[in-house]
């Protein structure tokens, strides 16, 4: 194995390869983004978390009243899941582009486990909804992802919270 080493003169002292990279990221930025703020993407994020947490409030009535006979709740609780999923990948994407857009990489807060234990429940509860038709266990799988996406909403919501009051 042949080893290049790679020097670079910075005045009167000589420098291996891993000072002069430290020295380039610390002349350029690392933000992905180079934009004047990105408080049009917190408000944006803030919209799509107040649209999931109504959705969800949506389902639970629906799915409440679909537990209870009321079949006509159907299309509007398939929709609002439809609503939560969606909204939820937007959230994700909001949050990988503006933390590594701020902070250059990810993993400052717990808002990121508490937003991927979201997204996952979500999908979960999403394929679970799929399988009830088919799978007698479904239904109720369904129902306990939903609440445990209940207390992940708050998580998350709380750990959101202590993410914005850094930014205000």
């Amino acid at each position: 194995m042949v080893r290049l080493k790679i020097s670079f003169r910075f005045g009167s002292r000589d420098h291996d390869r891993g000072y002069f990279f430290a020295q380039l990221r610390r002349q350029v930025s690392v933000n992905a983004l180079d934009l004047p703020s990105f408080i049009w993407l917190w408000k944006i994020a803030a919209w799509a978390m107040g649209l999931t947490i109504a959705a969800y409030l949506i389902q639970i009535v629906t799915g409440s009243g679909l537990l209870f006979g009321v079949k006509k709740m159907r299309s509007l609780h398939i929709g609002a899941g439809v609503a939560i999923a969606v909204l939820v990948l937007v959230l994700l994407g909001i949050g990988i582009v503006g933390t590594i857009g701020h902070y250059g990489g990810l993993g400052h807060s717990n808002h990121l486990w508490s937003g991927l234990a979201v997204v996952e429940l979500v999908f979960l509860s999403a394929w679970s909804a799929v399988q009830i038709p088919s799978q007698p266990w479904a239904r109720s799988v369904h129902v306990g992802v939903n609440f445990l996406l209940c207390l992940g909403l708050v998580w998350v919501s709380i750990t959101g919270w202590e993410v914005v009051q850094k930014y205000l």
